[in-house]
């Protein structure tokens, strides 16, 4: 009887190690009608202690803040994701219209917002992020065109494109942007994918409950020399290894690959501008009006072995996180959990300036 329940164990340890297939599970957020957790010029990763840049809207765990680490978050009273044990920190740069009347901007509300807990296949061993684990991905100062209008994953293979848009429309056969173009003055289609690309597309984004979206993916594999805090030297993509999995590097730890999709509700400004299939009226929170610097930020806030029990046993898919059986700490059925602002956004309808006065910039500039 030792001798077989020894078997199964190192089968067991063999199966978590080895991943053939991939596999994946959602997260879904609990959220007020066209909100976030919380809004505002807050970024705890890059600019610590003080007002950001640029404005974000953040989901997660309630202890979010100016300063942020991990014992913090685990130590939140709420968080709307939909897992109890999950009080990390989720965030993006929100969205604007700019009116092509008068040049002001109106906030586009968040749809809602999903993050793909992926599972890749992998010889490597996926662990739980370790708490207080600081991501970023995407380039908010990129204005300049990107390689290809499609994503590039692989670091083996040239310059890593980790952030997309993608565009859902009724008409399927809608041109998302212009024929041939070098995204020099508008976006570029994805090649392999017509409703998605890289910059802000050029049509209204109408499909049914799904209007325009940004698409991030979060790299995963981490550093442990480089540690929590560096978010500039502490991840990287993995590479692609033989039987079509993806491996990090010896002495590094292959965490969850994340991908966020960040709804926006642009449909409700279908009305106020007019498509001439070469500009669009959107910008992002730092000015940017070509969408190439979409990006996003995460702080770990799991409980390891909830995580560590997702990854092993949870491949629900779209289905999401919260259907899978026996989930340590339970579901989050329906806590929105909102969080204060320490630099809110302005509450007027219609603003002259972004928040922080970022200068447009990009296309048309």
């Amino acid at each position: 009887m030792k001798v077989l329940t020894a078997h199964l164990f190192t089968l067991l340890a063999t199966t978590v190690r080895a991943k053939d297939e991939g596999s994946f599970a959602v997260l879904h957020f609990n959220s007020e009608g066209g909100q976030f957790s919380t809004e505002g010029r807050m970024d705890p990763i890059v600019s610590p202690g003080s007002a950001s840049t640029h404005s974000h809207g953040i989901m997660g765990g309630s202890n979010f803040d100016l300063t942020v680490d991990g014992e913090q978050l685990l130590n939140s009273n709420c968080t709307n994701a939909k897992i109890a044990n999950d009080k990390s920190n989720y965030w993006a740069p929100n969205l604007w219209f700019q009116s092509p009347v008068n040049s002001t901007f109106k906030k586009v509300p968040l749809f809602y917002m999903n993050v793909y807990y992926k599972f890749d296949a992998t010889n490597d061993e996926i662990k739980a992020f370790p708490p207080g684990l600081k991501i970023v991905s995407g380039d908010a100062l990129k204005r300049s065109p990107p390689a290809t209008g499609g994503l590039q994953l692989d670091p083996s293979q040239g310059e890593i494109q980790a952030v997309q848009w993608t565009c859902p429309t009724q008409d399927s056969n809608a041109n998302r942007y212009p024929a041939n173009s070098d995204g020099t003055k508008a976006g570029m289609q994805d090649p392999t994918n017509k409703g998605s690309g890289a910059g802000f597309p050029v049509v209204n984004c109408d499909g049914y409950a799904s209007p325009l979206r940004q698409d991030i993916h979060m790299p995963s594999c981490y550093n442990p020399d480089a540690g929590l805090n560096d978010y500039k030297n502490n991840m990287a993509f993995p590479t692609a290894a033989s039987g079509g999995k993806t491996d990090c590097l010896e002495g590094w730890t292959h965490v969850p690959h994340l991908f966020y999709e960040v709804y926006y509700d642009t449909p409700q400004f279908q009305n106020d501008w007019d498509q001439d299939g070469e500009t669009q009226p959107f910008v992002l929170s730092n000015g940017d009006r070509t969408g190439y610097s979409s990006h996003a930020d995460f702080i770990a806030g799991w409980d390891t072995e909830t995580l560590q029990t997702i990854i092993d046993g949870c491949n629900s898919g779209d289905a999401g996180m919260d259907t899978c059986p026996d989930i340590i700490g339970g579901v989050n059925k329906d806590e929105t959990c909102q969080i204060s602002s320490a630099f809110p956004d302005p509450t007027d309808d219609w603003i002259t300036d972004l928040p922080g006065n970022n200068p447009l910039s990009g296309w048309g500039v």
